[in-house]
């Protein structure tokens, strides 16, 4: 992640700002003592994973209990316990002494209820608001540990709130700055680390009870205890919230969402130096962090609400059987097959039960309803690998950034094949060991032996799978996630995978030998788990041999249909046998090879099965089924969507066979086992998801007249392809053109109008007295510079007032060069909130800064510095990119605050929010005036995004190969597009079109931290500045004659370019610096009157620059996003094409 700003320590809540509590709150107190326990009748239920809990039980020890806790000595270093456990901080202690005290209560005031809804909306703050009904508090006020005392008057304050509304419950967890003053207390002879986390206790089980899911919030390293009071998920050091339980379903307890945290004013040194790895809230320099606000007269606090994962160079996995990632998994609801028929698959068969339905896949099809597959076809998976990995001690980390991942599954023998690509030398060896990576797709299509099923046949294709390695002696750790997305429209399996940790160094050179090996798979209501330990055999390039082992847990959760009884006929446990396990890395083609042959069968072996069928031996088409017979007898029958005798199987096309099989208004493609049904263009899937119907045509708002412009007779709506048009004010008014204001007559306009009334009829109406000189105003009603006699011929210049400027009269056929005086500012209506200040005629710089957007007046070249002001305020806001759209003039700009791209007008109105979702840390900033799209840059999702003005026809156009995209410009006329990469490991400035195509790397060595781009029209320049070569430099993209500007510059962020100046901002001169670029010197700085960091910046054009493209005229024809090319132009359409029945082909659509 990528954050802006300074970074200095915020300090640590107190226990003034604890929710109340003690005799004052009408607390309850807890009897003094050790292990003491308080059972607490609810008002309101309690939910904990999937259970609902009308009474919890309170104890000495730190924690808060499902049920009424056994002796401690079952449970002290002895985690996790046998019944549920709410741990704030769980150790041996004691309130024996009179010191210590445990207070609790039952608390629906508002007050609390507010405090607790603040702590929790901050905490994740991409969902829906939380407001709960009811609260219970406990808190621990200087409890001590139990004898023998050993840090003398040591004690320890926290307090724990769980917050719940009738379909879902949160913990609230409160450190003190000063609260933890120990981390251990004694257990028998020795010690054991304090524990924080929820654990489940016993989970009942088919035939048996094993230990439920445990989420640990800390480590058994002490610093991970002390580290509760110093940093947060929440947003707020020393609070920390969790999502405990839902209804009616529960998948995983969720942790908050913002573990960055408050910043202050202090720099950090070194501003050259600084780090990319994405996690912890520090930075040197290079990477964005949020600063404070600072208003005119006091610093406020800035609460950033983006997503900080902590990543610490040697992660702490956390042993827990249970998974952090929410997956949007498909859920079966009450009702019933009438209404909800279409969400089976269309190889599945719906069955209604009393209390719901579920649906089944037909016989010669497995999966779970939802998806099914054909019976022994292969199946492929694609999908991408993110994440960050460290090798051996390393102290920067491999990272993984979309990495292809493919796999090949010969379902009727059970043989998997996996294949990552992009992996480096440096880390390809190291991974051979982890064969387990592709584990989970094994498992999924693994040989069934008689009486079991594979996990696909069980959960389908949509499911999380959580594993973590811990590697031996080293305890070197790694998380695995993997999200499986369902079957995609080649029937193909989606899934990601994210690789977290750091794993033991295997010499480059080196091979790796994995035994067979099994695996216990548990089944439970929506959770399946798993563990082992493994041992591989490294062999060294001088022929020696080492053996080494890893532990290993997985858990792996999905949302079953809990209608269906025959489901709970499944055993509880399987065991999946895995042998044939080859690993390679091939270091010339950077890929790594994982091939393995895996069973599913009885865990205790069961009886030798002969049965071809079983062993995988049989000789059928891999696109067959082997049914078998008695003892060794067995048949190939051809699946479903092939003929042929089953040794050798042919594809049936189905649409030769039957062409209307897919309907009317509807295509039919041929693919390996099966075909599938597109709609026309003009046409999309009706409701039931198989008919096709006429999709909506675009409609033209304004011939309709339903579009929201202000009257004709003071605004005008254009037009602009698909749904799409613009408003604006006729001249005379002002606003955004929804809303059109009439302007006052200005000095000029009321000197001209007053000539215009003395006036003769001639045979075309009226007109001004022969010989009499009439003044020319601009569009703002400011005089021209230039003011020229109709009659004489005769010119001259003007200041703003009108009055002629001496020495600038020219006589007939020659003309004055008059400079652009800024115009008079039009007058607007209330100011409104946040503040926006018109701007004067003429052409601007744009910068932002934490909180507003500033402008400087440029007179010619020059910067006029004393007329430099605000444009606009957006206290609390961090505004990083800005750019400008001269045919509306609005200002448009990023910020990553609460992530979101807004803009306003330049001519007064409120600013206006164009897009607030799925954004994560967006920077750079791009507009095409003639497309009437803009571009933007995200550094967190790594990708580039196009959209229309008003924030509809979203679009990814590059999601690859990106590490740190912040700077992006247009150039329109051409239809190019470009922008800069700063990853330190490999910075480069990359082209393509303005569709995404012809992607291309212009610059790439003798780069740092290429922070600034900008283009100038009229020379086809390209140029950057640099932060880390600390160089500006320019080139003309078609020819590749890269050229030095100028040398020494500190640390750029934003530039841009005006004739024959280059304006960059730069961190640590706060200023605003102007070089000629002809000469390479510097000619001027404009420090503004508040120094902070200065980070985009813009060239406001007085009038837009010269040129057209084949998007600029009735939307280049195309129904909804027209992206301009060198060429000619590309029709696209946007992400959510369905939704706006848009249906794109090869090349557009």
């Amino acid at each position: 992640m990528i954050f802006l700003g300074f970074v200095a320590t915020a300090q640590s809540i107190t226990r003034g700002e604890f929710f109340p509590f003690g005799p004052s709150a009408r607390d309850q107190l807890l009897e003094g003592g050790n292990d003491q326990t308080h059972r607490l009748e609810l008002d309101k239920p309690v939910l904990f994973y999937d259970g609902t809990f009308d009474h919890i039980f309170i104890n000495t020890n730190g924690f808060v209990a499902t049920a009424e806790p056994v002796s401690e000595s079952t449970y002290l270093g002895k985690m996790p316990p046998k019944f549920g456990m709410i741990a704030a901080l769980e150790g041996d202690l004691d309130t024996s002494d009179g010191v210590g005290k445990v207070f609790f209560r039952q608390d629906s005031s508002p007050d609390a209820l507010r405090r607790a809804a603040e702590h929790i909306n901050r905490a994740f703050p991409e969902d829906d608001e939380v407001n709960p009904t009811n609260a219970v508090v406990v808190t621990w006020v200087d409890v001590a540990t139990h004898e023998p005392q050993s840090r003398g008057d040591a004690r320890n304050t926290f307090q724990l709130v769980i917050a719940s509304l009738e379909t879902a419950s949160y913990a609230i967890l409160l450190y003190a700055r000063d609260g933890i003053q120990f981390s251990s207390t004694p257990v028998k002879h020795s010690s054991a680390v304090m524990h924080a986390g929820f654990s489940k206790g016993s989970v009942r089980g088919y035939l048996f009870s094993s230990q439920g899911p445990y989420y640990r919030t800390t480590t058994d390293d002490e610093a991970s205890v002390r580290a509760l009071a110093e940093e947060t998920n929440s947003g707020l050091r020393g609070v920390w919230v969790y999502e405990i339980g839902t209804s009616p379903y529960f998948s995983n307890v969720a942790p908050g969402e913002v573990t960055d945290l408050p910043t202050e004013s202090t720099p950090r040194e070194s501003p050259e130096r600084f780090d990319d790895t994405r996690g912890p809230a520090y930075t040197d320099g290079q990477q964005l962090v949020y600063p404070p606000y600072e208003s005119e007269g006091e610093q406020i606090e800035v609460h950033p609400v983006q997503y900080q994962p902590h990543q610490p160079g040697n992660p702490e996995v956390v042993v827990v059987d249970d998974t952090d990632i929410n997956v949007d998994v498909f859920s079966y609801n009450l009702g019933s097959c009438a209404n909800n028929r279409h969400k089976c698959s269309q190889f599945a068969d719906c069955k209604d039960y009393s209390s719901g339905y579920c649906c089944h896949c037909r016989p010669g099809f497995y999966g779970n309803g939802i998806q099914c597959l054909s019976e022994g076809k292969p199946q492929r998976i694609n999908g991408k690998v993110n994440g960050n990995v460290y090798v051996g001690n390393s102290p920067s980390p491999v990272e993984f950034s979309s990495n292809d991942l493919h796999s090949y599954l010969v379902v009727n023998d059970g043989r998997s094949y996996v294949a990552i690509s992009d992996i480096t030398d440096t880390i390809g060896p190291s991974l051979l060991p982890l064969s387990a990576i592709g584990g989970v797709i094994g498992w999924a299509f693994a040989l069934e032996q008689p009486g079991f099923k594979n996990g696909f046949s069980i959960i389908g294709g949509e499911f999380t799978r959580q594993a973590e390695v811990t590697f031996l002696p080293g305890n070197e750790r790694l998380t695995i996630t993997q999200e499986f997305k369902g079957i995609d429209e080649h029937d193909h399996l989606a899934m990601s995978t994210t690789l977290e940790g750091r794993i033991p160094e295997v010499p480059r050179g080196s091979t790796v030998q994995i035994d067979r090996y099994s695996e216990i798979y548990q089944y439970s209501n929506n959770l399946i788990t798993s563990s082992s330990t493994r041992e591989y055999k490294v062999i060294l390039p001088d022929g020696s041999t080492e053996t080494r082992s890893y532990q290993w847990r997985q858990t792996i959760t999905f949302q079953s249909c809990q209608h269906d009884e025959s489901l709970r006929g499944v055993n509880p446990t399987q065991m999946l046998s895995v042998d044939q396990v080859f690993v390679m890395y091939d270091a010339s083609n950077e890929l790594i090879r994982f091939a393995m042959s895996n069973k599913i069968g009885d865990v205790n072996g069961g009886q030798p099965v002969e049965n071809p069928c079983f062993t995988g031996r049989h000789g059928c088409d891999t696109n067959a089924v082997c049914r078998p017979g008695q003892g060794t007898q067995f048949t190939c029958e051809c699946a479903v969507g092939f003929n042929g005798d089953g040794r050798t199987c042919y594809d049936i096309d189905e649409c030769r066979e039957d062409p209307q099989i897919c309907g009317s208004h509807a295509i039919c493609n041929n693919q390996p086992g099966t075909f599938r049904c597109e709609c026309e263009d003009g046409y999309l899937f009706g409701s039931d998801g198989h008919t096709c119907i006429e999709a909506n045509q675009p409609v033209d708002a304004c011939e309709e007249g339903t579009h929201t412009c202000d009257i004709p007779e003071r605004a005008q709506c254009s037009y602009t392809g698909g749904s799409s048009y613009i408003c604006s004010c006729l001249p005379g008014f002002i606003g955004d053109g929804r809303i059109c204001q009439e302007r006052t007559k200005t000095r000029c306009e009321t000197h001209r109008d007053s000539l215009l009334a003395v006036t003769e009829y001639g045979p075309r109406g009226p007109r001004p007295p022969v010989g009499q000189y009439i003044p020319t105003c601009d569009e703002n009603g400011a005089y021209e510079p230039m003011q020229c006699h109709g009659s004489s011929g005769h010119c001259w210049c003007v200041d703003r007032n009108g009055q002629e400027i001496p020495g600038t009269r020219s006589g007939p056929g020659s003309r004055p060069s008059c400079i652009d005086h800024g115009g008079v500012p039009p007058p607007i209506g209330p100011t409104p909130r946040p503040d926006v200040h018109p701007l004067p005629a003429g052409t601007h710089l744009l910068f932002t800064q934490s909180g507003r957007i500033e402008h400087v007046p440029l007179e010619g070249y020059n910067m006029k510095k004393d007329d430099a002001k605000p444009v606009l305020h957006l206290p609390e806001k961090v505004i990083i990119g800005v750019a400008y759209d001269c045919v509306e003039k609005m200002v448009y700009w990023t910020e990553i605050t609460s992530p979101s791209i807004s803009k306003a007008s330049i001519q007064g109105g409120e600013p206006i929010a164009v897009i607030t979702s799925d954004l994560d840390s967006p920077e750079g900033i791009a507009i095409d005036h003639l497309g009437r799209t803009m571009f933007w840059t995200d550094s967190v999702k790594d990708r580039i995004e196009v959209a229309s003005l008003d924030g509809s026809q979203r679009r990814v156009i590059i999601d690859s190969d990106l590490v740190n995209p912040r700077a992006i410009i247009t150039d329109p006329p051409n239809g190019n597009l470009y922008w800069a990469d700063w990853n330190r490991d490999a910075p480069k400035i990359e082209t393509s079109y303005m569709d995404g195509s012809n992607r291309r790397v212009l610059v790439k060595d003798d780069l740092g931290l290429p922070n600034g781009l900008t283009y100038d029209f009229q020379s086809s320049l390209l140029c950057w500045a640099d932060a880390g070569t600390h160089k500006m430099e320019c080139m003309h993209p078609g020819r590749g004659d890269r050229r030095k500007v100028m040398e020494g510059i500190q640390y750029p962020f934003g530039i841009t370019s005006f004739g024959k100046n280059i304006y960059y901002t730069d961190w640590q001169r706060d200023a605003v610096v102007a070089v000629d670029h002809y000469t390479g010197k510097e000619s001027d700085e404009f420090q503004p009157q508040k120094r902070t960091k200065l980070y985009g910046i813009t060239t406001a054009y007085a009038q837009c620059p010269s040129g057209q493209n084949y998007c600029a005229v009735n939307n280049g024809g195309c129904t909804h996003l027209c992206l301009a090319t060198p060429t000619g132009r590309s029709c696209k359409c946007p992400d959510n094409a369905a939704s706006v029945g848009c249906v794109e082909r090869d090349g557009g659509y």
